[in-house]
């Protein structure tokens, strides 16, 4: 069995592709052998040392795979079970073992590649447009990084609920793939700053809520674009964390809300997990959510996709291949 692993923290290139220990089985586990793993800022945040982790660890926490062997007493899915997961360490690896709480079965109409894309960004999409903020007809939102992972799944989840989107990106090719995914306004931000051309098209503080994770680029400038009691939901940091904020700003700006949410307090339940990735599913099998996988690379080359992610080369999303 081999896998990347990070002996200490740093670059791209700590990570090393060696030979891992067989993985055991223990109560309530299952061996997978990996399809496809998932490549996401979470990542990278372990890797460099934002996210602090005992060392060494074997990286990556979303993926896909068949169902290889299930330990006494786990009875909810059975060897070659098409499954999928959004945190089970150690997914940059030939095979995994993963609590069976921690997986969903992905329907045969599904393939593994999409499974595997949609389980932290699409859960991510998911929550933050049905919960963190409610979208509903006629809601105006601005998401940014409309062309990378969350964003082209977001984009395309607040259309299905009604919503009129703004969206930020970077180059041509991003704007096609953001207006491809139903985006109303596409600002390119390297041409033009992104909070003049929202106040352009929409008017004074036209924003019911801003989904944000980029970060310290953007979270200043986004609170002037909401209305009164609008909603900053923060939910990355790829340009850098947000420095502390006054909370007297957020009276001074509308009486603002701003949340921090985490997928993790999204699907804490199982009944969230389950109903939260059979909507995905769903809508894949129907033709409804376009999951766009912009580039893959062999389990072994995961250093050059960590470069390509943190350089902001990728678009949709990025898949590890065992």
């Amino acid at each position: 069995m081999r896998g990347i692993q990070v002996h200490e923290t740093g670059g791209p290139e700590v990570l090393e592709y060696v030979e891992l220990a067989e993985p055991e089985l223990s109560d309530g586990s299952v061996l997978v052998a990996v399809a496809a793993a998932g490549l996401n800022y979470i990542d990278t945040y372990q890797r460099n040392g934002l996210y602090p982790m005992q060392m060494p660890i074997t990286l990556g926490m979303e993926g896909s795979g068949t169902v290889e062997g299930v330990a006494e007493g786990v009875d909810s899915v059975s060897v070659g079970d098409r499954v999928a997961w959004c945190s089970v360490a150690g997914s940059y690896a030939d095979r995994t073992v993963a609590p069976a709480s921690a997986l969903v079965k992905v329907p045969d109409g599904v393939p593994f590649e999409a499974a595997a894309a949609v389980m932290l960004q699409g859960l991510t999409a998911h929550y933050l447009a049905t919960d963190t903020f409610t979208l509903a007809p006629g809601d105006r939102c601005l998401v940014h990084a409309g062309a990378g992972g969350v964003g082209l799944l977001l984009i395309q989840i607040a259309k299905l609920l009604g919503a009129e989107v703004f969206t930020t990106v970077s180059t041509s090719e991003k704007a096609d793939l953001a207006k491809g995914a139903g985006a109303d306004h596409v600002i390119r931000y390297d041409e033009t700053d992104f909070a003049d051309a929202v106040l352009a098209i929409g008017g004074e503080r036209p924003l019911d809520v801003i989904y944000d994770g980029v970060g310290a680029d953007t979270f200043d400038r986004g609170l002037g674009l909401l209305r009164q009691r609008g909603m900053m939901a923060l939910f990355g940091q790829a340009s850098g964390p947000v420095p502390p904020v006054d909370l007297q700003v957020l009276a001074q700006n509308g009486s603002l809300f701003v949340t921090r949410p985490s997928l993790f307090h999204y699907i804490g339940e199982r009944h969230e997990l389950e109903s939260r990735s059979a909507d995905l599913f769903g809508w894949i099998a129907a033709g409804e959510l376009d999951v766009r996988i912009g580039q893959t690379w062999p389990l072994p080359e995961a250093a050059d996709a960590h470069r390509a992610l943190e350089a902001r080369r990728t678009t949709g999303k990025t898949l590890l291949i065992p």
